[in-house]
């Protein structure tokens, strides 16, 4: 039994606007399965493949009031079209975020609910990702969460560092999953968070109880009416164990 990342979840207030600016970002389709939940996959996309992590966007009241622990990273494939997306997505609504990068050569946004992404310079490693380059999670120890990572996904480990650890999906396709150590402690439950599913014919109940083996945790939260289950990582991030597909 083994689970992957098949998509990120996002809190907004306003989840149609926010899913229309990741659509036109991404240049991705715009679905719906019910009032306060929206759809972002690529066009033409068969979910579940590794060939896109899709998102999620979940109608919550809550403002955001801290930086987020887990982001995205845009790719590009040249200093041109670096330059084009960041004007383009500052004409959708996205503006200039400081989250302490000092000179860096990417780009620090925030998208219209102030949630931070970075539109890197063009980078060898992420020249077929699509237009998704990484999901990157804040961590304290990025060798503990590659390790509860390498354990909990079927996904190939690239790198592993104390600083920095990366994975990319099995078939080699699709962005990476990347561990960036940062001083900053978690606050709050995280409104953006990674959502794993189990292969079809795969028993839920066992692969909780193999997540729990590996170091996942209960959040403390109220989950008798939702149909998946909610879990923590070893640093206490929450995560969704969705159902097998």
């Amino acid at each position: 039994m083994t689970t992957r990342l098949v998509q990120i979840n996002m809190k907004a207030r306003d989840d149609a606007a926010l899913g229309r600016f990741w659509a036109q970002a991404l240049g991705w389709g715009v679905d719906s399965e019910g009032p306060g939940v929206t759809n972002l996959e690529p066009v033409g996309f068969s979910y579940p493949d590794p060939v896109a992590v899709c998102i999620d966007i979940v109608a919550r009241p809550e403002p955001k009031t801290v930086k987020n622990r887990v982001h995205l990273d845009l790719a590009t494939t040249s200093p041109a079209h670096q330059a084009e997306l960041v004007a383009r997505l500052r004409d959708l609504g996205a503006t200039p975020a400081d989250v302490g990068q000092g000179e860096v050569p990417w780009t620090v946004l925030a998208d219209p609910e102030g949630n931070e992404f970075c539109v890197l310079e063009p980078r060898e490693v992420y020249r077929d990702t699509g237009p998704v380059a990484a999901v990157v999670v804040d961590c304290a120890d990025p060798r503990e969460m590659a390790r509860f990572w390498d354990g909990a996904m079927d996904w190939t480990l690239h790198e592993v560092a104390d600083d920095f650890a990366s994975m990319r999906s099995a078939r080699g396709v699709g962005p990476y999953l990347e561990f960036i150590r940062t001083p900053d402690p978690k606050t709050g439950w995280n409104r953006v968070h990674l959502d794993v599913r189990p292969y079809r014919g795969d028993d839920p109940a066992a692969e909780q109880a193999r997540l729990r083996a590996l170091g996942a945790t209960d959040p403390g939260i109220d989950q008798s009416g939702i149909a998946w289950t909610v879990l923590a990582d070893p640093e206490g991030n929450e995560f969704c164990l969705l159902a097998p597909a």
